[in-house]
């Protein structure tokens, strides 16, 4: 076995500075230079005091003019744009779930979708009160389904999900009117939360914030991640690679983009047909090379181990290695430079969703009832690509990682559980991993997720915090872009364990796990929210006593302030590199860093300084640890 190295970000840095170089001879745009372009921000922006929900404005606090003309002062316009962003993001992830409710809906023996793990199916039924016994698998997923998307709009109670957490909790979430209702409704409730001359209370608009993410978090997401697993298949521990080298030259080279697996699974079955196959040869190609971006790329490496390319501030990287001849996306993180810059080579952006048309793209439509024969068009429109590549442009970094991805909840159990007991179920329990952490040998976990963002240097602060925490003994479970980031440097392959602490490093020798644990997308953070809620009700404690805390250091999208309220509601500490453009009001700072405390038992810390970011969050973890007596 070769020595192990970790990839540094130097090396990422130059190998992406060498394809700027390529992009400069055709004249292509770049994320660098747009930054340059933007800088500096408008503190207005940054600080959350502009206001344009009404035409009597825009509006800005100033010393000179402390209150819009309405009379709302900076704190009831910080908290609208912060409530705003929030119901931005959980649309945007629970309009996911709705997508794979109705592809579930039509999923049928022999069709483009089936019910690839049916146990599960039947589980969720049961949690759900619906009888399984005698009925037809497919009659089943309908039925579910059906139950899924009467979520997004129920007339009454609470969501389904919220019955998974401890005892008490759920109905003291209702109690605080921090219980989600219909999903629908509190994305409806936000929007008209934020209207002109309804809320500009902070503490409101704070608590409608958390429990919009709660809708996100505790329903539409975990929503999507559920019944994917019923249709794809519940993620097992699979080895893959990634790195832009997983690229092959001589291949066809397809990158899958965005975050609706429904899509991805299609084209990666249709690039592994022998008719595509035989086609790609064809044209002078040796075959068909499917690798992602984002977190569409996540959830085909995780159950298919299809190879991920980068993320999100990769994304331009991949057409500028003048190897890639389609670039297919579907929904959210897409940039709308990909459609300008693929016109400079000769790569094919492709777009499928109404929701995410694009200028200088090739729209096909993609949906349920026509998945197979789009899929197989988008596939021989790369196939045939091929032969329009300018070879004097082809540069492909040779950068590349194994990672083992793919840790659901039911894999992380029946792993850990694995290691004590050999005739472990399919069930299995969390106690092997609490007795892990009550006896010091692992301190505590970090849910680490979330972006990219330009305003931090890109993966560095992924990759260094990760490697602080794991050589403190703190396990890593990890989602979204920061989970790329992590299997780009080399922190998902198993040999990383000799950067661990004592006790981390013999616990991942037992279990054969690498110290960074990879969940998936980040509709899939709700996985670890589940994992928190069953590691809290196997110990017999509240979720926000547990020493687990969350973090997103490197965060830029409304779906990433979504998803930190409802971490912080769901009673996990939540860590930020990046201002959440609250710094204009002191009192929002305070309800959302102190004040909501009261409600959760946790609360966010904004960190810009990541050396620091890590130690406030070992601290936590430590405090946690000594409340109760470990």
């Amino acid at each position: 076995m070769s020595e192990f190295k970790l990839t540094p970000i130097e090396d990422m840095e130059a190998a992406t500075q060498r394809l700027l170089e390529t992009g400069a001879k055709v004249g292509a745009d770049s994320w660098q230079m747009r930054v340059k372009n933007q800088t500096p921000h408008c503190k207005f922006g940054e600080q959350g005091i502009c206001c344009r929900i009404c035409a009597m404005g825009p509006c800005r606090i100033t010393p000179k003019a402390p209150r819009g003309i309405c009379g709302c002062d900076a704190h009831g316009i910080v908290g609208r744009n912060y409530l705003k962003f929030t119901a931005g993001g959980g649309a945007t992830h629970s309009d996911h779930g709705r997508e794979i409710c109705n592809t579930l809906y039509h999923s049928e023996p022999g069709g483009a979708y089936q019910v690839k793990d049916p146990e599960k199916l039947k589980k969720l039924a049961k949690e759900w009160g619906v009888e399984t016994e005698g009925k037809d698998i497919y009659d089943l997923a309908h039925e579910m389904a059906l139950l899924g998307l009467e979520e997004y709009g129920k007339v009454f109670g609470y969501q389904r999900f919220l019955d998974r957490m401890p005892e008490g909790q759920k109905e003291k979430l209702i109690e605080l009117e921090l219980a989600p209702r219909a999903i629908d409704r509190e994305v409806s409730a936000s929007l008209h939360t934020t209207h002109m001359g309804c809320s500009s209370l902070p503490e409101q608009l704070v608590r409608q914030s958390i429990r919009m993410g709660m809708a996100d978090g505790w329903g539409g997401s975990m929503a999507g991640t559920e019944f994917s697993d019923v249709m794809f298949g519940t993620p097992k521990p699979v080895d893959t690679e990634a790195n832009l080298g997983v690229m092959v030259a001589e291949n066809v080279n397809i990158i899958v983009h965005g975050h609706d697996p429904s899509l991805s699974e299609k084209v990666c079955d249709w690039a592994e047909d022998p008719e595509m196959l035989a086609l790609a040869k064809s044209v002078g190609a040796k075959g068909i090379t499917v690798s992602g971006v984002c977190c569409t790329s996540n959830e085909v490496a995780m159950r298919r181990g299809i190879p991920m390319a980068g993320n999100f501030l990769s994304q331009e990287n991949v057409v500028l290695t003048g190897a890639c001849e389609a670039i297919v996306v579907d929904v959210q993180c897409i940039f709308p430079a990909l459609g300008p810059l693929s016109k400079c080579f000769h790569t094919k952006f492709i777009t499928t969703s109404p929701i995410a048309r694009m200028p200088d793209s090739e729209f096909i439509r993609f949906d349920a009832g026509t998945a197979n024969e789009k899929a197989k068009q988008i596939v021989e429109m790369a196939v045939m690509n091929f032969k329009n590549r300018k070879p004097e442009l082809v540069h492909i970094p040779q950068l590349k990682q194994k990672a083992t991805v793919g840790y659901s909840v039911e894999a992380i159990v029946k792993t850990l559980d694995g290691v004590t007991n050999s005739q472990v179920d399919e069930t299995g329990t969390t106690k092997p991993l609490l007795e892990c952490i009550t006896s010091g040998v692992i301190r505590g976990a970090v849910a680490m997720v979330g972006c990219n963002n330009p305003k931090v240097r890109p993966d560095y602060a992924h990759i260094e915090l990760m490697k602080k925490l794991i050589a403190n003994d703190i396990i890593v479970i990890s989602s979204g872009c920061a989970s790329q980031a992590a299997a780009k440097a080399g922190l998902m392959d198993k040999r990383a364990k000799d950067l661990c602490g004592a006790g981390l490093k013999r616990v991942c020798e037992l279990a054969d796990i690498p110290p960074v644990l990879h969940m998936g997308s980040c509709v899939d953070i709700s996985r670890m929210m589940v994992l928190a809620a069953t590691l809290a009700k196997d110990s017999g404690l509240q979720i926000n006593q547990l020493p687990v805390v969350g973090c997103a250091p490197e965060w830029m999208s409304e779906k990433a302030v979504s998803i930190g309220n409802y971490v912080v509601g769901t009673g996990l500490d939540t860590f930020l590199g990046v201002d959440p453009y609250v710094e204009g009001s002191s009192e929002m700072q305070w309800w959302l860093t102190e004040g909501v405390r009261q409600w959760t038992g946790s609360a966010y810390t904004v960190e810009k300084d990541i050396e620091k970011l890590t130690d406030l969050m070992i601290e936590r973890i430590e405090e946690k640890r000594a409340a109760l007596g470990i």
